[in-house]
């Protein structure tokens, strides 16, 4: 069975506010954009390979893109490989969105003495839930016990002391330390022999692409014209909002948007249900497209119930503005 983080589970209902239509004259569909505005706003699921640094695997896809600008989704150790969402120019702070989102891993722990395996099973099912934490001796934040949620720990086989098992947590939970904390709690010892991350958010396996795969798709895109392969590896920054509840506003309020306004209750055309105060919400065109992210400080039922007041507080603008015209103040008679 396919185990899945939590807002894999949430199932949200679109809420219709007021019925609302979008012009083709202005703006256009993630999956419209020419393969120039795709590398000023896109985002390549990585295959990190072991060996460099997360921040190294960023530099070589900005070397690789000529792009300017490059930022990924979560800190992964050198030894460590799988999924690393590299967004690149426009699109590099969506990566914060991802930072705070679940994480899936699929690690190899080592007993140091062999164990029964119902006493594995038993000790391991102990780690779900709230755990708590101290990073270890190497890690990039304070060192100071913090509370983390393990979502599900599923066991795929047991070898001698090798213990195979997938695990999906709260973004900052440190798989090694758990392996540390499982072999004290057997009274074996255990260590992390390998690990390899599965997810990060929205971005799985499904959409991997190597570095070397990035390099060929991007000669072939500037020595022969051939944007096909380059078109299916960077994906839009649209993609990286997946996982968050969505607002989408009417063409007449997306300019002001742009200019860091935040969104009033009466733009907005339709939402998720689901929606609670202080929640991370994507506002979207009704073209699909992500113009801003921002801080809901309402719920759900309000953003359709009230007809004032503030509905989300900007935060982050990924649209330019003059994309969507400004909406032209009528003069008083």
């Amino acid at each position: 069975m396919t185990q899945e983080l939590p807002f894999e589970k949430t199932k949200r209902k679109i809420l219709v506010k007021k019925q609302s239509e979008t012009s083709d004259k202005y703006g256009c569909s993630p999956e419209a954009r020419s393969t120039e505005q795709l590398l000023q706003l896109g985002i390549i699921n990585i295959d990190k390979p072991k060996g460099p640094t997360s921040h190294q695997v960023s530099a070589y896809v900005q070397k690789i893109l000529g792009a300017k600008k490059g930022g990924h989704s979560g800190t992964l150790d050198p030894k460590v490989t799988g999924v690393l969402p590299t967004a690149i120019e426009k699109a590099t702070r969506i990566v914060q969105a991802l930072l705070v989102a679940g994480k899936e891993y699929i690690c190899l722990m080592h007993l140091h003495k062999e164990v029964p395996e119902e006493q594995i099973m038993k000790v391991m099912k102990e780690f779900t839930g709230k755990i708590t934490q101290l990073p270890p001796l190497k890690s990039a934040v304070k060192r100071q016990w913090r509370e983390r949620r393990v979502y599900y720990i599923e066991i795929l086989d047991i070898v001698g002391q090798d213990v195979l098992f997938v695990i999906g947590c709260q973004a900052g939970t440190y798989i090694r330390k758990i392996c540390h904390d499982i072999g004290k709690s057997l009274g074996t010892g255990a260590h992390m022999a390998e690990l390899r991350r599965t997810k990060a958010g929205p971005f799985n396996e499904s959409t991997l692409a190597t570095l070397h795969d990035l390099t060929d798709a991007y000669w072939y895109y500037k020595n022969e014209g051939n944007d096909r392969l380059l078109r299916h590896i960077v994906q839009p920054v649209e993609n990286a909002v997946s996982h968050l509840p969505k607002v989408w506003v009417m063409d007449t309020t997306v300019d002001t948007l742009c200019h860091g306004a935040d969104l009033a209750v009466p733009g907005i055309a339709k939402l998720e249900s689901g929606i609670e105060p202080d929640q991370t919400v994507a506002v979207m065109t009704l073209k699909q497209e992500l113009a801003a992210l921002g801080t809901a400080k309402i719920n759900s039922n309000d953003m359709m119930r009230r007809d004032r007041g503030i509905a989300v507080k900007t935060k982050k603008v990924f649209m330019d503005p003059g994309t969507y015209p400004k909406v032209q103040k009528k003069e008083p008679q």
